[in-house]
């Protein structure tokens, strides 16, 4: 479970902020993202490696941090171009070395 919020409308706009800046850095990891709005107080970013449609992910932004579908941090929100390479290394097609 992700951390609570204090105030859902005011948390919704900021983590809303936070997911459309890390939707920014993706396009440069070859990335694709699509803000949501689900059923529920968190809005989430879909992630998907358009080289292999059936690499996805959901992040979420919550209590100042990048979290995964699982519920483990990535990455603060001050750092989309962590939380960015994060998801460009589990949804790569290839070792890249």
């Amino acid at each position: 479970m992700l951390p609570p919020q204090t105030d859902p409308a005011s948390q919704a706009t900021d983590e809303r902020e936070d997911l459309s800046r890390l939707a920014a850095e993706l396009p440069a990891h070859g990335l694709h993202a699509t803000l949501r709005e689900l059923p529920g107080p968190l809005p989430c970013l879909d992630v998907r490696n358009p080289a292999a449609p059936a690499l996805t992910e959901r992040v979420y932004a919550a209590s100042g941090s990048f979290w995964w579908s699982w519920t483990e941090r990535i990455a603060g929100c001050d750092d989309p171009a962590a939380t960015a390479a994060a998801l460009a290394r589990v949804l790569r097609t290839t070792d890249p070395s």
